[in-house]
C-alpha cells in the first residue's frame, strides 16, 4: 500500500537533503561547501542642520499623527535612457498603490513632495562626505555628477532618489583581511512608512530628503561573521568623524548573499550589526534549498515550457471548509479560488528558512505583488494542516489533478485575483531556474521574506536639474589634514592599553576612544579604567535607566576631571555616575551628599584597622586570611570609598 505524504517528514527529509546546520554549529567548511558570499551597502544619516537639496531642517522627527496634510500619489514608471524599464518598477505599479504623504510643514517643503526644483547640494554633507571617503581610502571623483535612482515603492514623492558618486575604489581593514570598496555615495533619504494595508501605503516625510552617505563593498566576505565585523567597522569608521547621526535609524545596511549557482539577493535595511550572522547564514541555505528544489522539479519535468496552474472558482460552502484561517465576515467579501501546481508535490513542504517552506514564499509574494494581506492561502502540504485529507481530496477530484500535485486555495478581493494567480504562476517558474534576484525584508529572528524584485542599472539615469559640483585638490587637500584617527589605529589603541577585546564594540560604536585618551592625557588617568567606566558601568547603567537629553559623554569626562581636582579616589565615579546619568544637571559636590560621601583623612581610617583585625580574630570561623581582608574591607569599605585607594588599603591589613 502506497505511503500517503507526510509534508513535516518532508520538510525534515529536505532540511538534511541541503545539508542545513544551524549557524552556531556552522563552520567554515560549511560555508565552502555552498560558496557562502556577501557584499555590504551601508547607509549612514548626517549630521547637518539642513537636508540635502532644500533648507529643510534636518534630523528633527514627528509622530503618525502630527502632520499638517496629506498628499496622495500614483506612481508610473518610465523608460531609461536605453528605452527599458526596470523590473523593480513594473512590479510595483503592479501593486496598483495608492501612496498617502504626511507633511509636517516644519520638516517639509514644496521641494520634498516635488513642486518645485532641488537647491544646490548642501555642501556642509558633502565636506562630510568627502572627510569619510578619505578615511575609507576611496579615490575621490573630479566632479560630482547628481542621478536620479527610480524608486517606485513611495518612499519618495518624486519617484526616484537623487544620488551622486563621491569616491571609488578604496578599502577597509578587518582584523584578518582587508575587504574593498566599490563606491561612497551621498544621496537624500527616503520617507519613514507609517502603514501599508491592502492597497494603500502611508508615509512620514519628516525624515526625507536628510543627507545619506552609502558605503559599497565587494563581495568579498566568507562568512556571516565577516559581514558583521565589516557593518561593524564602516559604522565605527562613520562615527569616528563625530558628524553623522546616531540612535535608532541612523544607520541601516543592505545586506548582499549568494551562494554558489545562485545569484544575488539583498537584504533591505538590516539596522542591527548584532542581526547579520543570523539572516545572512540562512539567506544563504535558502539559495541552497532553492537549487535543490530546482534539480527536484527538473528531474520530474525536463522542460518547463508550457508548465501552467490551473484554477476554479469556488463558493466556500460547496466544500465546506470550515476550518480555514479566516474571518466569517470575510468569506462573503472575498472570492475563493482552488488552483493545481503541476508536479509540485514535495516542492511546496520543502525546508526553506527555520520554520519555513517554500509555500510560504508563495503567500508571501502574493501578499506584496497583489496586496492580499495573510493569510491569503492554505495549500497541501501546510505543516499544521487546517483543511484534512478529505478535503484536500475533493479539492484534488474538483481540479482534476494528477498524482504528483499539489494544490492550494487562494482568496482575496475578485479585483486581486487575477494578480495573485499571475503571480503564483511567475513564482513557481522561476522555481525550475534556481534562486530569483530579489530584495528581502529582515526579521529579528534571522529569517526574511520577500519585499520586491531587486532593481537593476536600467533605473539610474542623470538628473537634468543639477549641475556637476567641480572638486578642487586644495579643498580635498584641506579636509585630508585633519582625519581622525582610523578605526584599524582605534582598535590598536584600545589594544596596547590593555583594554578588554569585549569593551571594543560599545566604545567604537560610541566614539569613545578620544575621550579615552584625552582623560589619559590631561588627567593622567589609566586608559584600562576610563574604558571599563563607559564601556562597563555606563552601558550597564543605559540598559536599567532612560536616557536624558542632557546627559552626554563629555560629562563623564568632566566628573572625572572633578574627582582628580578634589584628589578623590577614582572608584567613587562608579557610584556617581548613577546619579549623573539620572540628573545631569546635579552639580558634582551636590551628588557627593546624595551619596552620603564624606573626606576623611587617610590616616584615620587607617587608625581602625587594629580594632577591626582584632575584632574578626575574636569571631573568625576561617582560616582563609583572604576572608578577613574582605570582611575589615566590607566594614570600612563606604568610609574608604573615595578617600583612598581600595586596592591600597586591602594591602595593609595584615593578619
Amino acid at each position: 500500500m502506497k505511503q500517503s505524504f507526510d509534508p513535516g517528514r518532508n520538510y525534515t527529509r529536505t532540511q538534511k537533503a541541503i545539508g542545513y546546520v544551524p549557524r552556531k554549529q556552522a563552520t567554515q567548511a560549511d560555508y565552502e561547501r555552498i560558496g557562502f558570499i556577501s557584499g555590504l551597502e551601508v547607509h549612514q544619516q548626517l549630521d547637518t542642520r539642513e537636508k540635502l537639496f532644500c533648507h529643510c531642517p534636518a534630523g528633527f522627527y514627528s509622530k503618525p499623527e502630527e502632520y499638517d496634510a496629506e498628499l496622495i500619489r500614483h506612481m508610473r514608471p518610465t523608460l531609461s535612457e536605453l528605452g527599458e524599464y526596470d523590473g523593480t518598477a513594473l512590479m510595483e505599479f503592479k501593486t496598483r498603490k495608492q501612496i498617502v504623504y504626511r507633511i509636517n510643514n516644519k520638516t517639509a517643503c514644496t521641494y520634498d513632495v516635488d513642486d518645485t526644483p532641488p537647491f544646490p547640494l548642501n555642501r556642509e554633507a558633502l565636506g562630510i562626505a568627502l572627510e569619510i571617503s578619505l578615511l575609507s581610502k576611496l579615490k575621490i571623483v573630479g566632479e560630482v555628477h547628481i542621478s536620479r535612482k527610480q524608486y517606485l515603492d513611495g518612499s519618495i514623492p518624486t519617484g526616484f532618489q537623487r544620488t551622486a558618486i563621491i569616491g571609488v575604489e578604496g578599502e577597509i581593514q578587518l582584523r584578518n583581511k582587508k575587504v574593498n570598496l566599490i563606491q561612497l555615495s551621498i544621496e537624500e533619504d527616503s520617507c519613514r512608512e507609517v502603514s501599508d494595508i491592502g492597497h494603500v501605503r502611508v508615509y512620514r516625510t519628516d525624515r526625507l530628503g536628510m543627507p545619506l552617505i552609502e558605503t559599497v563593498t565587494y563581495p568579498e566576505f566568507k562568512n556571516p561573521d565577516e559581514v558583521k565585523e565589516g557593518a561593524d567597522y564602516i559604522r565605527f569608521l562613520n562615527r569616528s568623524t563625530g558628524k553623522v547621526l546616531t540612535g535608532i535609524g541612523s544607520t541601516r545596511a543592505d545586506v548582499n548573499v549568494s551562494c554558489k549557482g545562485g545569484t544575488r539577493v539583498e537584504i533591505k535595511g538590516v539596522a542591527h550589526t548584532g542581526w547579520m550572522p543570523e539572516l545572512t547564514h540562512n539567506e544563504a541555505f535558502r539559495q541552497w534549498a532553492l537549487l535543490n528544489i530546482r534539480d527536484l522539479l527538473k528531474s520530474k519535468l525536463k522542460d518547463p515550457q508550457g508548465w501552467k496552474i490551473s484554477h476554479k472558482e469556488i463558493d466556500a460552502e460547496e466544500i465546506g471548509f470550515i476550518t480555514l484561517p479566516l474571518l466569517p465576515e470575510k468569506l462573503a467579501e472575498y472570492k475563493m479560488y482552488l488552483v493545481n501546481l503541476p508536479l509540485f508535490q514535495g516542492i511546496l513542504s520543502h525546508f526553506m528558512q527555520p520554520g519555513k517552506i517554500f509555500g510560504d514564499e508563495l503567500a508571501e509574494k502574493v501578499k506584496v505583488v497583489a496586496c492580499i494581506d495573510l493569510p491569503n492561502m492554505v495549500h497541501s502540504e501546510m505543516l499544521e494542516d487546517t483543511v484534512g485529507k478529505k478535503g484536500w481530496k475533493k479539492v484534488q477530484t474538483l481540479l482534476n489533478s494528477g498524482e504528483g500535485d499539489a494544490q492550494l486555495i487562494l482568496w482575496g478581493l475578485a479585483e486581486d485575483i487575477p494578480t495573485a494567480l499571475e503571480t503564483i504562476q511567475e513564482r513557481c517558474l522561476m522555481a525550475f531556474s534556481g534562486v530569483p534576484n530579489e530584495t528581502r525584508k529582515s526579521f529579528e529572528n534571522g529569517t526574511t521574506i520577500f519585499e520586491r524584485v531587486l532593481p537593476g542599472a536600467d533605473r539610474m539615469y542623470p538628473d537634468t536639474d543639477s549641475a556637476p559640483i567641480p572638486l578642487e585638490d586644495e579643498a580635498i587637500k584641506e579636509i585630508s589634514e585633519h582625519l581622525p584617527v582610523l578605526v584599524s589605529e582605534r582598535m590598536q589603541q584600545l589594544k596596547q592599553w590593555n583594554v578588554p577585546e569585549d569593551t571594543y564594540t560599545y566604545i567604537l560604536k560610541n566614539n569613545l576612544v578620544p575621550l579615552i585618551d584625552q582623560a589619559q592625557q590631561e588627567l593622567k588617568i589609566p586608559a584600562r579604567f576610563t574604558a571599563a567606566l563607559f564601556a562597563q558601568t555606563l552601558k550597564h547603567i543605559q540598559g536599567k535607566y532612560p536616557a536624558l537629553p542632557e546627559f552626554s559623554f563629555q560629562k563623564v569626562h568632566e566628573l572625572l576631571a572633578f574627582l582628580v581636582s578634589r584628589k578623590l579616589d577614582l572608584a567613587i565615579s562608579k557610584r556617581m555616575l548613577l546619579h549623573l546619568y539620572q540628573h545631569p544637571k546635579m552639580d558634582y559636590e551636590s551628588i557627593l551628599v546624595t551619596i552620603g560621601f564624606k573626606e576623611i583623612p587617610l590616616e584615620e581610617i587607617i587608625l581602625k584597622l587594629p580594632f577591626l583585625i582584632r575584632k574578626y580574630q575574636q569571631t573568625r570561623t576561617s582560616t582563609d586570611d583572604s576572608a578577613g581582608v574582605r570582611w575589615v574591607m566590607g566594614n570600612l569599605g563606604t568610609l574608604a570609598l573615595g578617600n583612598v585607594s581600595l586596592g591600597d588599603l586591602s594591602k595593609r591589613i595584615l593578619f
